[in-house]
């Protein structure tokens, strides 16, 4: 079985305002092994077409621009390259994220765009599943989690691929403790 460890980043505003839908707008993961080695990489940018131009807000905490986002690929043909890559027809695969918001959205954009979403059900929050290890009665946050197992963590926060490559440093430290 191959583990997909992913992340996303959304659209967001300050403060998230409940009338505003957050769409996908980078998707980042590793391919591990079944003995977690990294087999590859997948980083691509999404350009949103609810709100197509980021806020303030969203441009700052992630890093990403405006003009990274015109250039990017529509979700549908991102997302049809994503499942590519993970091989979903010809490979056993568990998607792996911190929490369970990276998979709502990912429903939520198939749906948005008319696709199948079905692929994204063998999946494990790696969040829950951490607290519950480790018996914490408070929520980490994943560069919390990264630091607290003595790990550096590594690259941007709120950038899906260095998100992705630090949620691999604490999967890996319990990869034979995760319920599937």
């Amino acid at each position: 079985m191959n583990f997909i460890v992913y992340d996303l980043e959304a659209t967001c505003w300050d403060g998230n305002p409940r009338t505003q839908v957050q769409e996908i707008i980078e998707i980042g993961a590793y391919k591990l092994n079944p003995y977690g080695e990294v087999m590859d990489t997948f980083s691509r940018l999404v350009r949103p077409v609810i709100h197509p131009y980021l806020s303030h807000y969203c441009r700052n905490l992630t890093g990403i621009e405006q003009d990274d986002i015109n250039r990017a690929g529509k979700f549908d043909r991102v997302v049809e390259d994503f499942k590519d890559w993970i091989d979903i027809y010809d490979e056993d695969y568990l998607l792996c994220a911190w929490g369970s918001f990276d998979q709502e959205l990912l429903i939520q954009d198939c749906k948005l765009h008319k696709t199948e979403y079905d692929w994204t059900e063998p999946h494990i929050n790696i969040k829950q599943q951490y607290h519950e290890l480790k018996r914490l009665h408070r929520r980490r946050g994943l560069r919390r989690a990264v630091e607290a197992e003595g790990f550096e963590f590594s690259g941007e926060q709120h950038r899906a691929l260095d998100d992705a490559e630090n949620l691999v440093k604490v999967f890996n430290e319990y990869r034979d403790e995760w319920r599937f």
